[in-house]
């Protein structure tokens, strides 16, 4: 997970100023284990700031994407974007009932992404590697609800 200043940082590195509300972005990014949407992420922040606008959310996602900070994901089965600052190498595990993303950690995927460097010479600025299915609890639910 990318921290706060890591953002921050890419942020002045783009040359867009720094507001509190473009600060206030960088932290729920850094700081959720949640998948947001940049509607997610502005109705979190717009009470504190009412100013803020939909467009300043994503102009700062998109600098944000673009500086390998942030990984753009699929949908979750919502049909909305999702955004992840975890960029090192997981997998998301996409619920298509519930539209939860969590992080699934794989030593095979970091070996993956090693030999994929290596054999391909690229450097990476993330990847993307999600699943979708069925989480367990909606599982439990979809079970009691059959019983």
């Amino acid at each position: 997970m990318n921290k706060p200043t890591e953002l921050i940082d890419a942020l002045q590195k783009s040359g867009l100023r720094l507001t509190p509300q473009r600060i206030a972005i960088c932290k729920i990014l850094a700081e959720t284990d949640e998948h947001p949407t940049a509607a997610v992420i502005y109705e979190s922040i717009k009470p504190q700031y009412p100013s803020l606008s939909l467009a300043t959310v994503y102009n700062t996602l998109e600098v944000l994407v673009a500086h390998g900070k942030v990984n753009v994901l699929g949908d979750a089965g919502d049909g909305k974007v999702h955004f992840d600052a975890d960029t090192k190498p997981h997998i998301n595990l996409a619920c298509l009932e519930c539209h939860r993303i969590i992080d699934f950690s794989s030593d095979f995927v970091m070996q993956m992404n090693e030999e994929i460097k290596k054999k391909a010479g690229y450097d990476f600025l993330g990847s993307r590697l999600i699943y979708y299915g069925i989480c367990p609890e909606c599982q439990k639910k979809k079970s009691n609800s059959l019983n």
